[in-house]
């Protein structure tokens, strides 16, 4: 499993990125406005993420239009920004069409909003690159978002899907909207590609109270022999 980070804030990605585990970010518009984000400055902002975590790392930047032709220009422009930009498209029937244009146009897109089988198997025929089903949304309406993702795993891992892309790479399956340090767990047996998580999520993950103690012990005894 990789794991992506799920924010705008630089700092946040830049001490991921310091810890060698980060494999790319995902960013949204209510990400982005919750660091004070400007309109005025918005891609300066997913340049300089992308200059953080390098041209191998993917950042996915979502577009907010809502007709095909308004996905396809914001994705364009998006794209060009850097080479590792994915351009983010909610599921719906304008995002699947400006998917296939987009994709046919060897831009990479990350279909998010992403809830059931039959949204995903249609994103992954439109062409997408990654697919994000929503674990924690899911679970706010009292439904279970983890199953939800081990049925779309399971059914795009069916099919040798290819995106539609010069490169034709493999489909990606990204775990969003992920809460805790267990979400990841079960992202990951049910065989997840990737788990894009919260900085404070990613922090837990490292956490056990056995490692505590033990380190505290370790170092105890050390003084000891001091």
């Amino acid at each position: 499993m990789k794991f992506f980070l799920d924010t705008a804030d630089l700092t946040e990605i830049e001490e991921a990125a310091a810890w060698g585990v980060l494999a790319g970010v995902t960013t949204n518009p209510t990400l982005y406005a919750r660091v004070g984000g400007k309109l005025t400055d918005f891609e300066n902002h997913i340049k300089r993420i992308c200059d953080v975590v390098g041209p191998e790392c993917p950042v996915s930047a979502e577009t907010v239009a809502m007709t095909r032709d308004q996905i396809v220009a914001d994705g364009r422009r998006l794209a060009a920004l850097a080479p590792n930009v994915v351009v983010k498209v909610p599921t719906m029937v304008e995002g699947l069409a400006a998917t296939r244009t987009l994709a046919d146009d060897g831009i990479r897109v990350n279909m998010t909003l992403c809830f059931t089988v039959p949204q995903a198997m249609l994103a992954a025929r439109s062409g997408a690159r990654y697919i994000s089903p929503f674990i924690g949304r899911f679970d706010d309406i009292s439904e279970d978002g983890i199953a939800q993702v081990a049925q779309i795993a399971e059914a795009v891992g069916n099919y040798d899907f290819t995106d539609s892309t010069v490169n034709g790479e493999q489909i990606e399956i990204i775990a969003a909207s992920i809460r805790s340090a267990n979400h990841v767990t079960q992202c990951a047996l049910m065989g997840a590609d990737v788990a894009t998580v919260p900085f404070g999520v990613l922090k837990k993950m490292v956490k056990h109270p056995l490692t505590t103690a033990g380190i505290e012990s370790f170092l105890n005894d050390w003084e000891k022999v001091k």
